[in-house]
């Protein structure tokens, strides 16, 4: 499936519901002239090189020839200042309740007007890994940030003639995707920049945001809305594919930056066998096949667990809010593990990982919510489909500092609905879809807490040996207390106490937050996502059971 780019005359009016007033205001920047278009790596390259502010290490980049660089590459850094994450409470969705479509489109013209004095340079990029599912993107950016369109074309795939499996992919009736960004835009009403999306035009304008994460995830929240209006699961996590010896094991673990989730994806197995890597934080699932492709052949990765002596280091291409120092050979090298700021990042190349695949056939065997919820066990297991989906919906995690927090307390616990803040559609629709994939694909649904239990942190090691065990058929769960189709893998000092009175009410709390959200949904912007019916019983179920028990218990 590839998007449309060029149109006939006979297409271009006002009943193509593929044109908006906004998408026709995006768009036109580019073709202004004061935007050239960067064709070419190479070219990306040497501008973010001579930029203002660009470090240029002395690391040398792995794989240059594989990557369309400059054989002599080096590392680059930029830092952006204060911010050094994603501005959730900036994003403005089309379509949603209380957005007025005409005000934010008189409010990108006059962004536009502004910056006509600006140079700019644009780049287009393929989203999408495989025939099965592709689309085309185009960012436009001030010149003075050549970096993060050199960023950008790194982390997603520049599109050029040599993809055959764009070229050959059937044709979605779909507009590509266009984003207009300016971060120096300054308005009084928006002191924390605005992020315009209008997803059924495929377009965003991003103003007064420098983060580069702006930049990949508004391009992944058009993707995964068009994946999602044509046959697809949209999925922020990661996948992998392990390949044993009697059989093969497809896995896919959903949870925010910082929960786990791309250790989960990218560590290497200590059982037999090797390891299909698919990415770990961006694709989508086919529902009628049950395949799955990545978005992006790169990884936005987080620098905190990679110091200089690292392995990891030799993988990056340019690198984002770190430090720099001299080391014993006066060579310009990296400061890292967050040292000069929180969410330090990178762009890693798919070289990362060593058996990286782009496009998976076989079906999701197992699929892994994670969560930081401290009521619950380090691995549970959920049998009926519709439970499994409701978990997904009220996936209880805590906020990183990949996300620059406005409003609301950093490391409270909050309910991220299948670990994507980036949908742009009724969350019941994701529902269905993750239900259906339980039921009618026959995956099975685990729980992952990889943050305390009983006052006690669950380290990476528990829960990748967890993983291990489920995968090879050696795992033997328990009953999880009263709650019928609940099991939990026991983990030395991670064991659920079900006689304790002090447990059960915390146990109970953690399910009535989530049965707070869900009815909170009914009228949350006009019930835009709101749950069905079920989700609601089935969390009064789990309820009455646990308060039945409570009462058999003696204090």
């Amino acid at each position: 499936m590839s998007s449309i780019e060029h149109f006939s005359h006979k297409d271009i009016n006002k009943k193509n519901r593929l044109f908006s007033n906004i998408r026709s205001v995006i768009e036109t920047a580019f073709y202004g002239n004061n935007v050239t278009r960067i064709r070419h790596l190479t070219d990306a390259y040497a501008l973010a090189k001579s930029s203002p502010g660009t470090i240029t290490t002395d690391l040398d980049v792995a794989y240059t020839s594989r990557l369309q660089l400059p054989t002599d590459a080096k590392v680059l850094v930029t830092n952006d200042g204060k911010i050094v994450g994603r501005t959730a409470a900036a994003r403005r969705i089309i379509g949603q309740e209380g957005i007025d479509a005409d005000f934010y489109s008189e409010l990108l013209r006059e962004a536009v007007f502004q910056a006509r004095s600006k140079k700019f340079y644009s780049g287009e990029v393929i989203v999408g890994l495989d025939e099965e599912f592709t689309v085309k993107s185009h960012l436009m950016i001030p010149a003075d940030y050549s970096p993060n369109l050199y960023s950008y074309l790194l982390n997603f795939q520049i599109g050029d003639a040599k993809h055959l499996f764009y070229q050959q992919s059937d044709e979605i009736y779909t507009g590509d995707i266009f984003i207009f960004a300016d971060p120096d835009w300054e308005h009084p009403d928006f002191p924390d920049g605005v992020v315009v999306i209008d997803p059924l035009h495929n377009c965003a304008g991003i103003l007064g945001l420098r983060y580069f994460g702006e930049l990949k995830k508004a391009t992944l929240t058009l993707a995964w809305a068009t994946a999602h209006r044509n046959g697809f699961i949209a999925c922020h996590g990661g996948m992998k594919q392990y390949l044993l010896e009697d059989k093969k094991y497809t896995m896919a673990a959903f949870g925010l930056s910082g929960s786990g989730k791309s250790t989960i994806t990218l560590a290497k197995p200590k059982n037999k066998g090797e390891v299909h890597v698919l990415h770990d934080d961006a694709f989508v699932i086919s529902k009628d096949k049950g395949s799955t492709t990545a978005l992006e052949p790169a990884y936005f990765d987080k620098t905190q667990d990679y110091p200089m002596s690292s392995e990891q280091i030799k993988y990056i291409v340019t690198a984002q809010n770190v430090g720099v120092t001299l080391d014993e050979e006066n060579k310009k090298v990296l400061v890292t593990e967050d040292i000069r700021n929180g969410n330090g990042r990178s762009i890693k190349s798919r070289y990362a990982t060593p058996n990286r695949v782009d496009h998976i056939d076989e079906k999701v065997d197992g699929l892994f919510w994670i969560m930081k919820d401290d009521s619950l066990p380090p691995v549970i297991k959920i049998e009926d489909p519709s439970l499994a989906a409701v978990f997904g919906a009220t996936l209880a995690t805590k906020r990183s500092t990949a996300e620059n927090v406005v409003g609301e307390v950093a490391d409270q616990l909050v309910i991220e609905p299948f670990a994507n803040p980036f949908r742009c559609y009724p969350l019941q629709e994701d529902y269905q879809d993750f239900k259906d994939l339980f039921q009618k694909k026959k995956t099975d649904c685990y729980i992952l807490n990889t943050g305390d239990f009983k006052g006690r942190k669950v380290t990476p090691e528990e829960t990748l040996g967890s993983i291990e065990k489920i995968i090879d058929g050696s795992a033997e769960f328990k009953p999880f207390g009263p709650l019928k189709g609940i099991s939990y893998l026991p983990v030395k000092k991670h064991e659920p106490d079900f006689n304790s009175h002090h447990y059960l009410i915390h146990l109970m709390t953690r399910l009535e937050t989530r049965l707070a959200f869900v009815q909170s949904r009914k009228t949350y912007q006009g019930g835009y996502d709101r749950l069905p019916n079920e989700a609601e019983q089935l969390l009064l179920y789990l309820l009455d059971q646990l308060h039945n028990y409570k009462e058999t218990i003696t204090v």
